[in-house]
């Protein structure tokens, strides 16, 4: 449960990254210009395309963390996910400069049908505006991702994905139904909260696959991983064998008694 609130926490705090990012699409969204219903609707459809987009991101990269899980390293995965997270805050040159992946064959052909979209003016095509708009580059989406990857479940990275387009949702809907109403220097001092919960957060990560027991916040290994649970089966199952009543003998030798 502590692991989905950090990432309601990533959602809401970052939602102000996502004003600068996003924040001229929500601005001209199609339909706002008409009345009240028809602002909040559109907001909503919008968003919730976004949450949608990064809810798939979330059983993607989910399941890849359930493999590792699996395989016994969700340990290794939560630790050095948390520790992506750091690193990408306090070496943000190593990122920028050496893992810079040129995507433009995708996003060009992106980039164009969300502005075909835009002609559409349907709530539809508003819906399917955000889902293309939750594919586009964004480092905090990557770090979610890092997030959904490291709770090693297919089911958890959905929820994580899901309850962090969630958080991003208020402030972007403010700005889609009443403008921008924060100021350039408000949304710098704000943004500067972003990197310390990202740390917080990788820690977080860290603490949760060194599974030192810590109640909701590093719980230990048996409950991390529930294959451990299962191992007491096969033995109370050879206990059972052992039972008298399921001696090959012991129906014969209890006739034998009774004559």
């Amino acid at each position: 449960m502590g692991i989905l609130i950090t990432a309601l926490l990533m959602g809401l705090t970052g939602s102000l990254h996502c004003i600068g990012m996003c924040g001229p699409i929500a601005l001209s969204l199609p339909l706002r210009g008409n009345n009240f219903t028809q602002k909040i609707t559109a907001g909503l459809l919008y968003n919730l395309g976004r949450t949608t987009t990064y809810s798939m991101m979330g059983a993607f990269f989910g399941l890849i963390g359930q493999s590792f899980n699996m395989l016994g390293f969700q340990q290794w995965i939560s630790i050095i996910m948390g520790s992506f997270m750091i690193a990408s805050i306090i070496l943000p040159s190593i990122f920028k400069n050496r893992l810079k992946v040129n995507l433009n064959f995708l996003l060009v052909p992106l980039r164009h049908a969300i502005q075909r979209l835009f002609k559409v003016r349907s709530y539809k095509g508003l819906f399917l505006v955000g889902m293309g708009n939750g594919l586009l580059p964004c480092g905090l989406v990557y770090l979610a991702i890092a997030g959904a990857i490291g709770v090693g479940s297919f089911y958890l990275g959905i929820a994580f994905m899901l309850i962090f387009g969630l958080g991003t949702i208020p402030l972007m809907l403010m700005i889609s139904w009443v403008g921008n109403v924060l100021t350039t220097s408000v949304r710098n001092k704000m943004n500067k909260v972003i990197p310390y919960l990202v740390v917080v957060i990788g820690i977080i990560f860290i603490l949760r696959g060194l599974t030192l027991g810590i109640p909701y916040l590093s719980p230990p290994k048996e409950k991390l991983t529930p294959v451990s649970h299962m191992s007491a089966s096969p033995v109370k199952a050879t206990d059972a064998l052992k039972h008298p009543c399921c001696q090959p003998n012991s129906a014969g030798s209890q006739i034998k008694n009774a004559k």
